[in-house]
């Protein structure tokens, strides 16, 4: 594992070196006007698992806004879910209850990417979404980005690229990391090429770099995404899983993952820095098989990094320890994310940042 320390002091001397930021979509850890977040609220979608699942997302809606941190933008899907979370949530100081409608609480993959617009205002970039390649097709999920934009009083921008947001992650200075198994799978654009690929987004949202990874974690039923694998925590600095306990079924994609990693260069032609975390290990879901779980889908959030936790074992300790080097001007708050993996997903799976 590489010393976080230098990572920090990476992130400062960039910061003073008079690179002008450009108008790609933001890192995660640039300052947000706000944080979207979806309540679950189906029952039919989640059984058992609603109450514990609303749970989960009421501690990290308070989490998130704590004093000085974010604006949450609670996202309910219905009106059984609006009247649980206005009773859960109601009173607690800046967290705003929109009564929108979803499937699901997904909205890192349907809501939109923002981003600033050449005019120095903001964007809201909309892109096709087909229920993750065909598997989970629930009405209203295609209408989130929409519902966003309007509600955050932003230009929509709708794109023909299907796909979800998910699947990518941005270092605010045109580098993009992604998967081969998610953006290129049949299922969502045919057969299209790393090529077009490449330029779908460069003309959506001013990439200038994709570096592809291959896999992603086993039984990710949104076919690979990146916010489960790697993660950009400051430019030119990504952070993704190494196997952790007997069992870990991830580890070659892990370390293939690493690997490309170590060996790649951002947009601006630096070699990426490396620092790699612990992985929950074996974390069994509801059907007996391995869970696609990851501390890769914590939240940068304004003031925090809001981690997920699966067990109370050594691998989430060192996991906050390792987030707590990278992010040291940053509070490092772990909450448990059980019935929110028998979804499928986690805490930035259900959230999307509005950039200030």
């Amino acid at each position: 594992m590489l010393d976080a320390a230098p990572c920090a002091a990476h992130l400062a001397a960039f910061r003073l070196s008079g690179v002008r930021m450009s108008t790609n979509v933001p890192g995660e850890w640039a300052p947000h006007k706000a944080m979207w977040l979806g309540f679950p609220s189906h029952e039919e979608v989640w059984e058992d698992n609603l109450a514990p699942a609303q749970a989960e997302v009421a501690a990290l809606a308070r989490a998130l806004a704590g004093p000085g941190l974010e604006r949450v933008r609670l996202m309910t899907g219905c009106e059984a879910g609006e009247a649980v979370a206005r009773q859960m949530l109601g009173d607690v100081p800046g967290i705003e209850i929109f009564a929108g409608r979803f499937g699901d609480v997904w909205l890192r993959d349907t809501g939109p990417i923002f981003a600033p617009s050449a005019d120095g205002g903001a964007v809201a970039h909309g892109f096709g979404f087909n229920g993750w390649g065909g598997k989970y097709v629930m009405d209203h999920d295609e209408e989130v980005a929409e519902q966003i934009a309007t509600a955050s009083g932003t230009p929509l921008v709708r794109h023909e690229l299907i796909m979800e947001g998910g699947s990518l992650d941005h270092d605010g200075l045109g580098t993009i990391l992604t998967t081969r198994e998610c953006l290129l799978n049949p299922n969502r654009n045919g057969d299209m090429t790393m090529d077009q690929a490449e330029a779908a987004l460069a003309e959506a949202l001013g990439s200038t770099k994709l570096i592809w990874l291959g896999e992603g974690l086993r039984n990710d039923h949104t076919d690979g995404h990146i916010d489960n694998l790697a993660r950009f925590v400051a430019p030119g600095v990504v952070v993704c899983p190494m196997g952790f306990g007997r069992g870990d079924v991830n580890v070659d994609v892990y370390d293939e993952a690493a690997r490309i990693l170590a060996s790649s260069t951002d947009a601006q032609g630096r070699p990426l820095k490396l620092v790699r975390i612990p992985s929950p290990g074996w974390i069994e879901g509801h059907d007996g098989r391995v869970a696609p779980a990851s501390h890769m889908n914590f939240i940068i959030a304004n003031g925090a990094v809001i981690v997920p936790t699966y067990s109370q074992g050594q691998a989430a300790a060192l996991a906050v320890e390792a987030l707590g080097g990278l992010f040291p001007d940053r509070q490092i708050i772990p909450l448990p994310s059980h019935a929110l993996l028998s979804g499928g997903g986690s805490f930035h799976c259900i959230t999307q940042q509005e950039p200030a």
